[in-house]
Formats: structure tokens, sequence, C-alpha cells
């Protein structure tokens, strides 16, 4: 009888283990959104931002700055290039209108072809493998997940390769970040006499040491995660990618969550591309009467792919379901940039304010969307044209003639002042 038990019960362990073995994915998924959402986060507060003052000094001054970066957005999802998201039927006349009343840079390169390392290039000057930051940081353990599911899916994209050996050199994801001893735009602005904000995706490092306040910035509104709207948000539209495994591992990792000078989490006000702006909108107020700079680094429209109700039903009927989303977060996105020169046409600003506004890096392929970079070949994370060619447009009114366009070469290294 004994003999009879322990048989069963060996059998239902290997049962198990077999089960376990098969499903080893979604286990490792929800091990994954278990551990990662384990973070307290707190109710929505209004943030505080510092207020300029009353009146403006006498004289001239230096012209404001504010830098607009979006994240994995295509040079062939603006209108302004001649094509446009979903085949140009959504305008982004927002955007275009920088090019229409400044310059338009027709060969415009990222520093490198990720997030990342291209952000410390824009922000240092520097080539990433001057400063030593050339890869992006990512949680520990995320690479050697993202390779397994990789490993057992038929989507037709690219093996995502894991190298064992090399992942043991790799610091912890605390530790990995854009070196304190790097000079920001920041810093030389700050010391210039300028307010230094930043709003939105960092991405140069989590420890303190590595913060937007650390490098040059006098106030920060940090992306603390990376959902735009929670995903059961009745405002908002998902579009899941089960075919890419970075998709599912942000899925099953991301909160809605952010942080104000790097104080503790909580609830943004709205969907991160509206709320940032929002908030955006409120800078330039308070700062109407002395110098900033205004870093605005938007998530969109980098996965989890993420719209609003709104713009998803004013785009129409796109297909597939994907492409409609992605198409309502290049609209966010082009509203955005349309309130930020309201806002500063409001406060009488516009005329001596140097508006930048560019992509990180090339469109994304793993989103699944072949158009995005068209005519170019490759994606981000490849070397391709597709890659690295991003737009780049600059507004100054007193300085800028009205549709200026350069031909020649530029890149993000070239914005340092």
């Amino acid at each position: 009888m004994k003999k009879r038990a322990f048989l069963i019960g060996a059998a239902a362990l290997l049962a198990v283990g077999v089960f376990g073995w098969m499903q080893r994915k979604e286990v490792i998924l929800w091990l994954v959104t278990t551990l990662a959402k384990d973070r307290d986060i707190a109710a929505y507060s209004p943030v505080a931002w510092q207020e300029g003052p009353a009146t403006a000094p006498a004289g001239d001054r230096p012209p404001n700055i504010v830098f607009i970066l979006a994240d994995d957005l295509g040079i062939n999802d603006i209108t302004a290039f001649g094509g446009g998201v979903a085949g140009g039927r959504v305008p982004t006349p927002s955007i275009d209108r920088l090019a229409k009343e400044g310059a338009l840079f027709a060969q415009a390169y990222a520093g490198t072809a990720s997030c990342a390392p291209s952000r410390a290039m824009i922000l240092t000057g520097r080539y990433p493998t001057r400063t030593g930051f050339e890869f992006t940081p990512t949680p520990d353990g995320m690479g050697r997940m993202v390779a397994m599911l990789s490993d057992s899916d038929r989507s037709g994209l690219p093996p995502v390769d894991w190298n064992r050996d090399a992942a043991g050199d790799v610091p912890p994801f605390d530790a990995q970040g854009l070196p304190g001893s790097e000079i920001t735009v920041a810093e030389i602005l700050k010391g210039a006499g300028y307010h230094t904000v930043h709003i939105g995706k960092w991405h140069l490092g989590s420890g303190k040491e590595f913060g937007a306040n650390a490098q040059g910035f006098d106030e920060s509104l940090l992306m603390a995660s990376g959902l735009h709207l929670p995903e059961d948000d009745p405002g908002v539209v998902n579009a899941k990618l089960d075919f890419d495994p970075i998709d599912r591992f942000l899925w099953a990792r991301m909160q809605y969550a952010a942080a104000f000078n790097e104080g503790s989490l909580f609830a943004p006000g709205g969907y991160l591309a509206d709320w940032w702006t929002d908030e955006a909108v409120k800078v330039i107020r308070a700062n109407r009467n002395r110098p900033f700079f205004l870093y605005l680094a938007h998530w969109g429209v980098h996965t989890p792919l993420q719209a609003t109700r709104a713009d998803y039903e004013a785009v129409g009927d796109i297909k597939p379901h994907r492409l409609r989303v992605y198409a309502a977060m290049v609209r966010a996105l082009d509203r955005s940039v349309g309130r930020v020169l309201a806002a500063l046409k409001a406060e009488g600003l516009d005329e001596n304010t140097i508006v930048v506004f560019s992509s990180d890096n090339g469109g994304a392929g793993y989103v699944g969307l072949p158009d995005i970079n068209a005519p170019y070949r490759g994606w981000k994370l490849t070397l391709f044209e597709g890659g690295i060619r991003v737009p780049l447009f600059m507004r100054w009114p007193a300085r800028i003639a009205p549709g200026t366009r350069v031909e020649r070469p530029a890149a993000h290294i070239d914005l340092m002042p």
C-alpha cells in the first residue's frame, strides 16, 4: 500500500514537473509579474513646480529651449517627409508646423540605434563609446528571459540571442548608467542661468547618482514605469504583441507610475503623453519670466502600444488593430507638440524660444509595422538607415527663416551648445 502511494505521489510530481516545464514561459512571466508589481504606488497628487520670478528682468535675455523627444518614432510616421503613418491617413500638422516655420534637417541621424545611448549622446554631445555608456540598461534577467521567449516563438522576427559569458560581466541594473563625470547640456545651461526641467523618460540609469537631478536638472518629473495608462482603464485601448518577446516582458513587468524629484512613486494624472504635456504647459507658465530649458522626453510611440479610446476612434478604421493603436499614439504625440507651441504663444515666448523635435532612433521592427521607416532599410537596433535616420526639426522665429531645409547631414551630437 505504501509502495503504491509512493508511486502515485512520484507520478504526480513528475506530471507537475513535466507540465511546469512545458508551461515554463507562462510560469516565468507570472513570476515576473508578481515580483515586479509589488512596489507601492500612491494615489495621484499634483506636481509642485517651482515658480519663477513674478516679473521679467529688464533687457534682452537668452532664448528659452524646449527639446521634445519622441521614442521609436519612424521617419515615415510624419507627414512632413511626404509619408505618414497608415499611408498618410493620420496627419501630423503640429510636428509639420515646426518644419514649415523653422528648419527641416533632411539627413538627420541618431547617436546609435537604441534609446539609452542615443539619449546620452543628445545630452552630452559625446559619442557613446567615449562616455562608456554604449548599451541600454536592462533589468536583471531580462536578456535571458527575452531570449527564452524568442527561442520557442515562430513569429518570423529575428531571434534574440543571449550571451551567457557576456552577461556575467554586466553590472547590476542599479549600477548601470551614464557616469556622473559626464557634463550634460542641462549642467551647461544651468551654469548659464537657465532653469532646467526634465519631464518623461530618462533611461540613463535608475540609481540616484544617475538621475536627472544629479545630471543638471533643477526639477524632474520621471516616468517610473512603462504603462501609458493602466491596462484596465476604461479610456485605454491596448494592442498586445504576442509574437514579440520584448512586448510580453513589458506587459508582465510594467506599472503605471511617476516620481517627482526622486520622491516616492505616485500614479500619473492621465494618459502619459497628455499628462506630461499638461505639466509642460505649467512649467512654461511658471518660468515665463526667466530663461528655461525644458526637456520633454515622450514615451510614445514605444511599446507597450496603448492609445486613448478617443484617439483610437478619431483615426478611423485602420487595420490591423496594432497599426490603429500606433496611429492613435502618433496623433497624441502631435497634439502634444501643438499644445506646447500654443502655450509658448500664450505666454509671449514663441519668438524667442528654440523648439527642437526629434526621435531617439528609428522605428522598431518588433511592432510588426513594415512601413514606419520607409523608404529606408532596417529598424531600431540595427545600423541600417532605418535604424538611425530620425526626424529633426528646429524652430526659432527670431533667427530661423520659415521653410529652411538643411540638406547636409546632421546628427544628435551636433545639438550640444
